[in-house]
């Protein structure tokens, strides 16, 4: 018998930042990802296309460690871009954010 793998969702709590402060993304710009987290898909997102924006923030909410969002992520686009994030991203994601970010919902 094979054990199933982790949760993706498994220590997500710990991976946000306690701050929307802490978030030091580029506004504008080209990211490249680690392979880590690009593994599947495109590695290089154009910050300044909100549709390519919006597929990097979802990726990193969902798949990146603390570190990780704190140094890809913008504070100011990331508040812009939550009400699309919020429907795209999964529900327990969204509610810790948001539990943990006072105002993010807003």
């Amino acid at each position: 018998m094979t054990e199933a793998l982790p949760s993706r969702l498994h220590g997500v709590a710990d991976r946000i930042p306690v701050s929307l402060g802490l978030l030091s993304g580029p506004r504008s710009g080209r990211v490249k990802l680690p392979v880590r987290l690009a593994w599947s898909g495109p590695g290089d997102y154009d910050v300044g296309d909100p549709g390519e924006r919006l597929t990097l923030y979802c990726l990193l909410l969902d798949c990146g460690q603390r570190d990780d969002t704190i140094r890809y992520v913008d504070a100011a686009l990331l508040r812009q871009d939550w009400p699309r994030i919020r429907r795209l991203t999964a529900r327990r994601v969204i509610r810790l954010w948001e539990s943990r970010i006072p105002g993010l919902a807003a």
